[in-house]
């Protein structure tokens, strides 16, 4: 009998070593979610732990993470059931970065210079309040209608919408806010900030600095195959890199953003498995090489590189809100991690709609807003250069000519050009809980 519960004890041992073995990364990102997620929320958007534990911490298996704030550092430490505490701290102008063990807390950061001046201007080119104009064309019943019905009912949480803004002609023709926030509460935009990175790089063809159909320049790449992809291909998510891309479970992505501390070198690494420039694939961690290693190399200092995205774009075009985070290396997680009010997030879709003039400053050449809305190949009119595309008709009852920052959790940012049309959505839910086709067919429908 003695024997017998020794061979039980055993196999039950050798099943918990098992099964903390498999799932080891698991916890990990599960924790560094809830910590990252937990520490951005409450510094950079100003929100309580109770209204992230809800909201953005609020679905399986992240809600079963708790989390401890300590305030005086800016800290938060998180934990499943006990264990694999991750932790993430709070730097002023970086953003929230998850620490590992060797982090020294006496390190000093280098943070990015801002340029934020007030400008006597309505919205979108200043800091006043936007004019209140009627236009004939626009029924505001009907409208309206539309922008409530992307909001969930008192008795429901199913779409999940935190805010909408619809902008034509440059004027605010509807906005609309859930509970807990408002016009200046920054939100995380996720994937939007993707378009981010091939702006960075439209904004260096402009000066003559880069030519993006030259091969990248990687080392570790010339003596394979590799030596033969390109910014475009890469711009394009069509390098043919090995690259798994999946929020459900562990994947190069969900690794690259919670386990890894220099995000911009994980996409550097993998294979080739496909043809540059026939095999569409989408990737974030094709974006942080683009916005980390690959664009930190075109300055001298990584002081000019930090400064370069806020004084040529995001403080240009007055997105004061905005924030992007970096990682543990110092680089911009370029793929996930913007920040911005919901008027800012505006801007930004204003400045392509515009063909890259802001209020009479030619920012990017209209031939490269052109260039991002192309759909690339095998990507089935759904992609461009870091933006997504309705070219094939995936949006159904939708102008074709639509291109938008997708973010996920259902973030959005639509530029239509044949409506004059920019539409901001930011959420927690996609397709089908939130129906895109129908949220755009509405608002389209009370135009005139």
């Amino acid at each position: 009998m003695k024997k017998y519960r020794r061979h039980v004890i055993a196999i039950l041992i050798l099943g918990i070593c098992y099964a903390g073995y498999s799932y080891y990364p698991s916890l990990q990102i599960v924790t560094g979610f809830a910590s990252k997620s937990m520490t951005s929320g409450m510094y950079i958007a100003g929100r309580s732990q109770e209204s992230i534990e809800n909201g953005d911490n609020g679905f399986f298996p992240i809600r079963l993470a708790k989390s401890k704030v300590v305030e005086d550092e800016k800290s938060i430490s998180s934990a499943l059931f006990g264990l694999e505490k991750r932790k993430s701290i709070f730097i002023e102008g970086r953003g929230a970065i998850l620490v590992n063990e060797g982090f020294d807390s006496t390190k000093q950061f280098r943070v990015p210079n801002r340029r934020i001046n007030s400008i006597n201007k309505p919205f979108p080119y200043g800091n006043l309040e936007p004019k209140d104009t009627l236009f004939e064309e626009v029924d505001y019943v009907q409208l309206q209608k539309a922008v409530d019905n992307a909001f969930d009912p008192p008795e429901e949480n199913r779409k999940k919408t935190r805010s909408v803004l619809v902008v034509y002609k440059d004027r605010i023709l509807a906005e609309k806010y859930a509970d807990g926030f408002d016009k200046t509460t920054p939100i995380l935009g996720w994937s939007m900030t993707k378009s981010m990175v091939s702006t960075m790089y439209g904004i260096l063809e402009k000066k003559g600095k880069i030519d993006i159909y030259e091969p990248a320049k990687i080392d570790a790449w010339v003596k394979d195959d590799r030596k033969h992809i390109t910014y475009n291909d890469l711009l394009h998510m069509n390098s043919g890199l090995e690259w798994e891309e999946s929020y459900t479970g562990i994947s190069d992505a969900t690794k690259m953003l919670y386990l890894e501390s220099d995000m911009g070198r994980v996409q550097l690494e993998k294979p080739l498995v496909g043809k540059p420039n026939e095999t569409w694939n989408y990737s974030s961690g094709t974006t942080n090489l683009l916005g980390g290693p690959l664009l930190r190399q075109e300055f001298s200092s990584h002081q000019a590189y930090l400064d370069f995205w806020y004084r040529e774009l995001l403080d240009k075009i007055g997105m004061h809100s905005a924030l992007i985070e970096t990682d543990l290396q110092g680089n911009y997680v370029a793929s996930s991690y913007g920040w911005a009010n919901t008027r800012d997030w505006a801007k930004f879709g204003l400045l392509y709609l515009h063909e890259g003039n802001w209020d009479g400053e030619q920012i990017l050449d209209s031939s490269w807003v052109k260039y991002v809305a192309t759909p690339t190949n095998s990507s089935e009119g759904r992609y461009g250069a870091q933006f997504w595309l309705n070219a094939g008709g995936f949006y159904p009852d939708v102008p074709r000519d639509l291109y938008s920052c997708n973010g996920y959790q259902g973030q959005y940012i639509f530029i239509i050009p044949s409506t004059g049309l920019t539409i901001v959505r930011m959420g927690l839910t996609e397709d089908p809980k939130f129906n895109v086709n129908e949220f755009l067919k509405d608002i389209i429908a009370s135009i005139n």
